[in-house]
């Protein structure tokens, strides 16, 4: 495909230019993401910038607006969409939107809507395919009821084929990223990644053959984080939020996943059980 450099532009009305995201932006998209009370630390930004190509808007030099395209192969997700508190109802969002679009051209898109973002980004093509539930707390010790072991960024090019066969995305680059910072778990029928995030850590993603196998990762996981703060991000029909409420983590909100110029896929045994992020799928 084709790459497709972010054209600039500007909100005359506003004086407010769109420019490519580079990594002295960073500041001031953090700045933002903790203006929206997001949980990200400057590290979080890093790990998603370092997947992906994106604008940000500028006003009087200050970052006003983000929003980026993480492609991985044939699909592309758009993250980081935010917009100044004092700057909405301007148009800035749909403005950021279609550059992102440019970026992710013919790949399908996806993305986690807000409420508040639902109605644009339906304007904007995306369908809604269904819920992505956060669920978070003090990790509660378990003991998995299936074998789990420690893995390395040597099993990384076999994980991301299992991951690529279970999500459609082409996405070793970022579980090698992620692997190089965390831990990587193992069983015998599917991964789980485990980093450090916001307040504490997160588990994912985590892709299995079964739910079994799934819920035997979380609890690895919950064990490893015994009294810390740890948060998974869960599709809503993969059916394990009873598995996370047990081990101590609670419903936070969510946000309800989208599609644009969806692709069928072959069917898989492997299924994803909880997202990398609701930003990077």
């Amino acid at each position: 495909m084709t790459a497709i450099k972010p054209a600039p532009a500007r909100l005359s009305q506003d004086d407010v230019r769109i420019t490519a995201f580079e990594p002295a932006h960073l500041d001031g998209a953090l700045r933002l993401s903790k203006e929206a009370h997001w949980p990200h630390r400057v590290e979080d930004w890093q790990l998603t910038l370092s997947v992906s190509r994106g604008v940000v808007a500028l006003r009087d030099g200050k970052v006003v607006g983000t929003a980026l395209c993480s492609a991985f192969g044939d699909v592309a997700t758009m993250n980081m969409i935010i917009v100044d508190a004092q700057m909405r109802g301007r148009g800035l969002g749909r403005a950021l939107m279609e550059q992102v679009i440019a970026i992710g051209g013919a790949r399908e898109l996806r993305l986690t809507a807000t409420a508040d973002g639902l109605p644009l980004y339906e304007k904007m093509g995306f369908v809604a395919c269904g819920e992505v539930c956060q669920q978070q707390g003090i990790a509660q010790a378990a003991t998995p009821e299936l074998p789990v072991r420690t893995g390395d960024a040597q099993d990384i090019p076999t994980l991301a084929a299992l991951d690529l066969q279970a999500s459609g995305m082409s996405r070793a680059g970022l579980l090698g990223a992620i692997a190089a910072q965390g831990e990587v778990l193992l069983c015998e029928n599917g991964f789980a990644l485990l980093r450090d995030f916001g307040r504490g850590r997160v588990l994912g993603p985590v892709v299995a053959r079964d739910a079994a196998s799934a819920a035997a990762l979380m609890a690895e996981a919950a064990r490893r984080c015994a009294g810390g703060f740890l948060r998974v991000d869960l599709p809503a029909d993969a059916g394990m939020g009873e598995t996370a409420t047990r081990l101590g983590l609670q419903a936070a909100g969510g946000g309800i996943a989208m599609k644009r110029d969806a692709r069928t896929r072959a069917p898989s045994e492997y299924k994803t059980f909880a997202l990398v992020s609701q930003a990077l799928g």
